[in-house]
């Protein structure tokens, strides 16, 4: 059986739509169990909304879960994945505001079936940011210390190892060279976990990027992207800003990836990646979100 597919949606029914068209553009589709969860109206705007995209949601498959009260984004996300794995022991995991290219599915396969027994993989991302391989470096695909949540997949495995309550929260409080390492992954990532513990965001991904830094794993990346990202706007839930700072080179292509058994991490790669999240591109993201440009 194909990897399920388990897409998050909200109150954007044209954003599912097209979420639905560029999953139906990759081949075999159809042949993925689909699930479809749904988080409640927070007011009574959202309501009619809501409505909407389960009316969507039921048009791509019959197992749609709608959600009485709005649980947030985090917690729908731990129970809907959590609820999926138990059954199938992986998953492809998709929010509503991403387009996939049509070579997503396929990649998504092989890799999960190629890097399934490498205990350092942690995740597979299909979401690559624009990175410049190394002389010869001949994989499509990269290892990165820090996982994305845009058009990802794990196993169970690696999904019940995540510490969502962060028991070790003390230890790293209190330690600046722990706070240093975790950041190596961008400067933003003890931030945005003090964030969460603090009370000020709701994040699951971050949580998640903190338990795959504490077992010292790896996510695997595109060069090229399978994934782009319209959560940037008005209408978004958790980005609502025009300008994105994450670059990528789009790969529109449903040819075969050349993926890499044994693949080993680049320092070169890794700092790069890093960039995107220094001090001084957030800084800049920061002011155009201010000045909504």
């Amino acid at each position: 059986m194909k990897t399920p597919i388990v897409i998050f949606g909200f109150n954007r029914p044209d954003a599912l739509s097209r979420l639905a068209d560029s999953l139906k553009s990759n081949v075999g589709f159809e042949e993925h169990p689909i699930y479809i969860f749904i988080d409640g109206p927070r007011d009574e705007n959202d309501t009619r909304k809501t409505s909407e995209v389960v009316r969507l949601a039921k048009k791509l498959t019959p197992n749609v879960t709608a959600s009485n009260i709005n649980k947030g984004l985090g917690c729908s996300i731990i129970e809907g994945v959590t609820d999926v794995m138990t059954r199938y022991g992986k998953a492809i995991v998709l929010e509503d505001d991403l387009i996939l290219m049509p070579g997503f599915l396929r990649y998504m396969e092989d890799a999960l079936a190629l890097y399934a027994d490498d205990r350092r993989v942690f995740s597979i991302c299909g979401y690559g940011l624009k990175i410049n391989r190394p002389c010869g470096y001949d994989s499509d695909v990269y290892l990165c210390n820090r996982s994305s949540s845009w058009g990802w997949a794990t196993w169970a495995d690696r999904w019940q190892s995540v510490d969502w309550s962060v028991s070790d929260w003390e230890e790293l409080k209190n330690s600046t060279k722990l706070q240093r390492s975790f950041n190596r992954g961008g400067s933003d990532m003890y931030a945005m976990l003090r964030d969460y513990m603090d009370g000020r965001n709701k994040s699951w991904a971050i949580r998640f990027c903190y338990s795959q830094f504490r077992q010292g794993k790896y996510s695997i990346h595109p060069f090229r992207s399978l994934v782009a990202n319209e959560g940037f706007g008005t209408d978004a839930t958790n980005c609502r800003q025009k300008y994105s700072r994450f670059k990528i080179d789009l790969c529109d292509s449903p040819e075969k990836l050349n993926l890499t058994k044994g693949i080993q991490p680049s320092d070169y790669i890794i700092r790069q990646s890093a960039r995107y999240h220094s001090v001084a591109r957030r800084i800049y993201s920061r002011i155009r979100r201010l000045l909504n440009i």
